[in-house]
């Protein structure tokens, strides 16, 4: 047995083989010098039947000699025929005395081992995984389907980070959607493609998926607890230079985990994320722990901010 366990292995012919004690392979090299032999004396047999054929056209030789020449290079042909069978025969032994990895991937442990019974169909070897490339399977709601379809026909960015701590992240491409919604989860099934050159991906792990639709620009981003809801719509509390809380209209583009991209607020305009129900328009705020920027795609800012 030539193989080893937890090896990586290219694709390739006899990456992985293992010989069968039941069927020794034929030796190719004797039954291709007796090919090149018979080969050989047929071509000559072919010339000489030639000339005879033309010799006795003109009564030089005997109709007789032309058909003894004539039978010798039919012979010599035939030998040749089966010379390639036998060759073919050889090769096709050499064949089924090795065993090609279909992938070149990772070698699990070893299933079969020397002195096995190996019996053809049922006894795997070895399972062999595919590191690179490597595909990650994540769903995501089906609300979400609409905006993936609009973008049909363009390579989607996907960022994978394994769960693993220390880990960096890995950056491909989305390769595939689901034809259906799972209706026990509302959710369809995607799949983004990874070269894992550095295979920081690792088969069975699982990792947290980023999929990027697109990238707004000097977006104005605010923690989600900052945006209220009223009777007028949705509002944020701005935190006027004086000290005092001012009610501001916004508008909610999107959210995402714990902030919100939204309109209505300019860039660095501090907003109150603690303490709304207590506030009233033009009353004091305690801002705790000075002012902070959180910013996404070049946005602007929130501050954390108590009433007095």
């Amino acid at each position: 047995m030539r193989l080893t366990h937890g090896r990586e292995r290219p694709q390739g012919p006899r990456q992985c083989s293992t010989s069968r004690a039941t069927r020794p392979p034929l030796r190719a090299g004797s039954h291709g010098d007796g090919l090149l032999r018979d080969l050989t004396q047929a071509e000559s047999a072919a010339r000489e039947a030639a000339r005879y054929k033309t010799l006795a056209a003109t009564n030089t030789v005997t109709q007789e000699d032309y058909e003894a020449k004539q039978s010798a290079a039919d012979a010599a042909a035939a030998a040749v025929r089966s010379d390639s069978a036998t060759a073919l025969i050889a090769r096709l032994n050499l064949e089924y005395a090795t065993v090609r990895a279909p992938i070149g991937g990772r070698t699990g442990r070893l299933l079969l081992h020397e002195g096995n019974l190996v019996r053809a169909g049922s006894d795997p070897l070895v399972s062999i995984v595919q590191m690179r490339p490597i595909l990650v399977r994540f769903p995501v709601p089906a609300i979400s389907l609409p905006a993936i379809r609009q973008r049909a026909g363009q390579e989607l960015k996907a960022i994978a980070m394994p769960a693993r701590d220390s880990a960096s992240t890995v950056q491909g491409v989305l390769s595939f959607v689901d034809n259906q919604v799972d209706t026990s989860t509302g959710t369809v099934l995607l799949k983004a493609r990874f070269q894992n050159r550095d295979g920081n991906l690792w088969p069975g792990e699982f990792v947290r998926i980023t999929l990027v639709l697109g990238m707004q620009n000097d977006a104005v981003v605010v923690p989600s607890q900052a945006v209220m809801q009223g009777q007028q719509g949705t509002y944020v509390f701005v935190v006027n230079n004086d000290g005092t809380a001012a009610t501001q209209p916004v508008t909610v583009e999107r959210t995402l985990d714990s902030l919100s991209v939204v309109a209505g607020v300019p860039a660095g305009a501090l907003v109150v994320t603690d303490g709304q129900l207590r506030l009233t328009p033009n009353a004091k705020v305690d801002i705790r722990g000075g002012p902070t920027t959180e910013t996404a795609g070049g946005g602007g800012g929130s501050e954390a901010g108590n009433p007095k």
